[in-house]
C-alpha cells in the first residue's frame, strides 16, 4: 500500500468517527475503563460478568456512533412518535404487565423490556420538541402544558412502582421545562417545601415512622426506606443493612483506600449489589479519598462539557435536549453517590458508565449519542 492509499483510507476512517466529540469520547471512555476495573473486583465470585458487560459496551458505543452521526433536526421529528409510543408501552405495563419481586415494570412483545428506559430519552426529547414548536411566542400556560407532559410518564412509572426511574425522568423533564424559561421563582418555594417536608420527617421521625402510620402517595416499602435511611439502625438486618455496610465500606477506605482488589467489605459479600448500585462502596473501599475525588473529577468534566455542546447548540431542540441529558447525568451521579452514602434513600439508581447491566448503559450511551449529535451538527454548520 503506497502513501496515497494509506492516507485515503485513513481519511476514511476519520470520517466514521466524525460525529464523535473527541473530550466527550475521552471521558466516557475513562469512566467505563474504571467502571470495568472496579467490576472486575466486584465480581470475582461470578466469573463472566466483565466479559458481559465489555460486549455491552461495544454494543453502546456503535449506537452511539450511530446516533451521533443523525442530525438533530431528523431526531426531532422521531420526538413525538417515540414518547407517544413510550406511554403506549407504559399504559399496557399498568394492563398486562410482568410482575417481579412486587413490581410491574415489565412487558412481552416478543422480547421483555422495561418501557420506562424509553423515556428517560423519550421525555426530555418531546419536551424539546414542544418547546422548539412554541419558541416564538412562549406563553405560561406552556409551562403548564409542559408539566403535563412530564408528569404522565412520571405518574405511570411511579405507580409500577418505580421510584427511582420516575425520579429520573422527573429530572430529565424539569431541566428542560427550566432551560426553556421558567423562572426559578417559581421552583423556589417547591424547594423550601422539600426542604421543610425533610426536616419535619427527621424531626418527627420517631412518630411517624411507626408501622401503623401510613404515608399518603407512599408504598410501605418506601417510607420504610426514607425511615430506615434517617436511622439505619432501625433495621441493621433488614432495609438498614445497605446503607450500614456501605458506609462502613466507604470509611475504611481512608485517604488512599485498601488497594484493588483488596476490599473486605466487598470480597466478604457484606456490600448488597456491589456489581450494580453499590459498586461506588466497592471503589471508594479500593481506591479511598483519592479515587473517589478523581471519579468525581471525570462526572464534572462529562457534566461540564456536555453543558458546553448544549450552550452552543444551533437550535432550541438541540440546546434543551442535550442541557438536560447532561444534567440527568449528574441526577444519576448525585442520587447514587448520595445513596451509597447514607445521605439519600435507597433507590434503584445506577452509577453512570460504572455499573454493570446493558440496558442502563444502553440508555447512557444513547444520551451520550445524542449530546454528540448536537456538538456535530454544529461544527458541520461552522465548516
Amino acid at each position: 500500500m503506497n502513501s496515497d492509499d494509506k492516507r485515503v483510507w485513513l481519511e476514511r476512517v476519520k470520517k466514521l468517527f466524525v460525529g464523535f466529540d473527541r473530550p466527550l469520547a475521552l471521558i466516557v471512555f475513562l469512566l467505563l475503563c474504571v467502571g470495568l476495573v472496579t467490576l472486575y473486583s466486584a465480581s470475582l465470585d461470578v466469573p463472566g460478568r466483565v466479559e458481559d458487560q465489555m460486549r455491552n459496551i461495544v454494543l453502546t458505543f456503535i449506537l452511539m456512533w450511530g446516533l451521533a452521526t443523525v442530525p438533530p433536526s431528523t431526531l426531532m421529528r422521531f420526538a413525538v412518535p417515540l414518547y407517544t409510543f413510550g406511554i403506549a408501552l407504559l399504559v399496557g405495563v399498568a394492563l398486562f404487565g410482568i410482575t417481579k419481586k412486587g413490581a410491574k415494570r415489565w412487558i412481552n412483545v416478543g422480547v421483555v423490556i422495561q418501557p420506562s428506559e424509553i423515556l428517560k430519552i423519550a421525555t426530555p426529547m418531546m419536551l424539546a420538541w414542544y418547546y422548539q414548536k412554541r419558541e416564538a411566542g412562549l406563553r405560561w400556560w406552556d409551562f403548564i402544558v409542559g408539566f403535563v407532559i412530564l408528569l404522565v410518564p412520571v405518574g405511570l412509572i411511579a405507580k409500577q412502582p418505580d421510584l427511582g426511574t420516575a425520579m429520573l425522568v422527573f429530572a430529565a423533564g424539569l431541566f428542560v421545562i427550566y432551560f426553556a424559561g421558567l423562572s426559578f421563582k417559581i421552583i423556589a418555594p417547591v424547594l423550601i417545601a422539600v426542604v421543610i417536608a425533610v426536616g419535619s420527617i427527621a424531626a418527627f421521625q420517631d412518630k411517624i415512622c411507626q408501622p401503623q402510620v401510613q404515608w399518603p402517595l407512599m408504598h410501605d416499602y418506601q417510607k420504610h426506606r426514607i425511615c430506615t435511611l434517617l436511622d439505619p439502625t432501625s433495621d441493621p438486618l433488614g432495609k438498614g443493612f445497605h446503607t450500614i455496610q456501605a458506609v462502613i465500606a466507604i470509611g475504611s477506605g481512608g485517604p488512599l483506600g485498601k488497594g484493588w482488589l483488596k476490599g473486605t467489605q466487598a470480597h466478604l459479600d457484606f456490600i448488597p449489589e456491589k456489581h450494580t448500585d453499590f459498586i461506588f462502596a466497592v471503589f471508594s473501599e479500593e481506591f479511598g479519598l483519592a479515587g473517589e475525588l478523581v471519579l468525581l473529577l471525570l462526572y464534572s468534566a462529562l457534566i461540564a462539557r456536555g453543558l458546553f455542546i448544549a450552550a452552543n447548540g444551533a437550535t432550541q431542540f438541540a440546546r434543551l435536549l442535550a442541557g438536560s441529558l447532561t444534567m440527568a447525568f449528574f441526577t444519576y451521579a448525585f442520587v447514587n453517590v448520595g445513596m451509597v452514602s447514607g445521605v439519600l434513600p435507597v433507590v434503584g439508581v445506577p452509577l453512570p458508565f460504572m455499573s454493570y447491566g446493558g440496558t442502563a448503559l444502553t440508555t447512557l450511551g444513547v444520551a451520550i449519542g445524542l449530546i454528540m449529535s448536537v456538538g456535530r451538527h454544529k461544527r458541520l454548520m461552522k465548516s
